[in-house]
């Protein structure tokens, strides 16, 4: 799990913890834990627009990153099947209230690094 600024016993690492439970264990449950070398839950600092059941919100934005590694040094991301990443995004959202948008980082490592600091 990853704190992008200042980290508070607040709602940041409350909400992380939740996201990041239910991606693991989505992970878990689809049988993928085994091919992925590192997954985890990133909370941003920002904050995105969105509509959660009848009313408009302005509630938290977090990332998910899953990649594969043999030795480290270099890293791909783990190409989930769009319905998996759905299912996934629809769970945090319904049941993290603090979250309204899910990105994941599609990014290789190099040019990236597989953290987010």
């Amino acid at each position: 799990m990853r704190i992008i600024g200042d980290v508070t016993a607040g709602d940041a690492l409350a909400t992380l913890r939740a996201v990041d439970e239910v991606f693991i264990n989505e992970i878990r449950a689809a049988g993928l834990y085994d091919k992925i070398w590192q997954a985890f839950a990133i909370f941003l600092p920002v904050r995105s627009v969105g509509v959660q059941g009848d009313q408009r919100t302005h509630s938290h934005v977090v990332a998910l990153r899953a990649v594969t590694s043999g030795d480290g040094m270099t890293a791909d991301w783990y190409p989930f099947d769009p319905a998996f990443l759905r299912a996934v995004s629809t769970k945090i959202c319904n049941e993290v209230r603090a979250v309204n948008r899910v990105v994941y980082d599609i990014s290789s490592k190099p040019p990236a690094t597989i953290e987010w600091e």
